[in-house]
């Protein structure tokens, strides 16, 4: 009789076997897909034909844009039928790593893309150093490094991973993320030295010393939506396309919640006292370059008071003296500071400060006192 260690074996196999059959069918599949879509193009086009895939695209030329584009992905979870609310892959991917089911859907997409992918885990010592390698020399041109890193993970432990890479290598990389709760998320553009880092803020399960994989029980996983992750996404390619083309203000910080439709945006400075110590060192060399950069005088010019010219040569002078039209307006009472009056009365008796007997006569008779006078 078959020991359990002996049956655990032949399941793995058995599993294995099934891996290879369904990748197998999917390379098939995406065979006959590449037969079906259309050619790789050689170059973009700018004509507008419906025809052209890139016609739309082109038409954003007066902004700026690149001239190819590539993706590097790394991931190391496979494809499970639980993924399908993700709206992106599909069932009979399951059983294959999440970065070669995205690779297969995207060529079929664009075939004009592109790709590189690595089906690990970039947390352990090994991988991370191949990842930070990618990072300085997967970009476009040979031996240079990328333009940015976007980061899509779910879990602080990965994260922490890339914050460290980009700190060390003083790249520049935007990252986002949805709730547990799968009604709220938010994209950050992280610069080292300038803006906070991961590290310089970290959550309440850092804060606390929790290890994150003590939070995850039996029977229970993080709520999904699409919708929500949807629009995180958008808004985090927004932001990118916004970086890239160089177009438009681009976010340090937005956040979204759905309950509310609240899409709160803020700026985080760098944190002086950050774990990271490349965090601290990015920061000394970002300080650095501003003390070195040329100083822009602010000159206060005061502007010229020109009176308008009109056909008649007339010009308005008040006869009024600023002492009169004090006098005129009356006493100002004495109020709290903070408070003004609107305006005051005149006093009432006259500013010389005589008074007019009463008299019985008539007016006939006082004009007739004047005349002789």
């Amino acid at each position: 009789m078959a020991t359990v260690e002996e049956l655990k074996l032949r399941v793995r196999e058995l599993e294995n076997e099934l891996i290879k059959c369904k990748q197998k069918q999917s390379a098939a599949e995406d065979a006959q897909s590449q037969e079906l879509h259309r050619p790789k193009i050689d170059k973009m086009s700018a004509e507008v034909v419906d025809s052209n895939p890139y016609s739309r695209l082109m038409a954003l030329k007066r902004m700026g844009i690149v001239d190819d584009y590539e993706l590097l992905l790394f991931d190391y979870d496979k494809v499970e039928l639980a993924n399908m609310n993700r709206l992106f892959f599909q069932p009979h991917q399951a059983g294959l790593s999440k970065v070669e089911a995205a690779e297969h859907t995207l060529r079929n997409i664009n075939p004009d893309v592109s790709f590189e992918t690595h089906n690990y885990n970039i947390t352990t010592m090994e991988n991370f150093t191949h990842f930070m390698e990618r990072i300085s020399q997967g970009g476009l041109e040979d031996g240079k490094p990328v333009d940015l890193v976007l980061s899509c993970v779910d879990n602080f432990e990965a994260r922490m991973a890339i914050n460290t890479a980009c700190n060390e290598l003083g790249q520049i990389w935007m990252e986002s993320g949805v709730s547990e709760n799968a009604v709220s998320g938010h994209i950050q553009l992280i610069i080292p030295g300038e803006t906070a880092c991961f590290a310089c803020a970290p959550p309440l399960v850092v804060a606390a010393n929790i290890d994150e994989k003590t939070l995850k029980r039996e029977g229970v996983c993080a709520a999904s939506l699409p919708t929500t992750m949807g629009v995180v996404a958008g808004i985090l390619v927004q932001n990118v396309l916004k970086y890239l083309l160089k177009f438009g203000t681009v976010s340090y910080y937005l956040g979204y919640n759905a309950m509310q439709d609240f899409f709160p945006t803020m700026a985080m400075k760098a944190n002086p006292q950050c774990n990271d110590r490349y965090c601290r060192k990015q920061q000394e060399e970002y300080k650095k370059k501003e003390a070195e950069r040329p100083k822009v005088e602010v000159v206060e010019v005061e502007e010229e008071v020109v009176h308008e010219d009109n056909e008649w040569g007339i010009e308005l002078v008040s006869e009024v003296s600023d002492a009169e039209l004090q006098a005129a307006s009356g006493s100002v009472p004495d109020l709290p500071e903070g408070i003004t009056v609107a305006y005051t009365i005149p006093a009432e008796s006259p500013a010389s400060g005589e008074t007019v007997e009463e008299t019985e006569q008539s007016l006939e008779e006082l004009m007739a006192q004047m005349r002789k006078l």
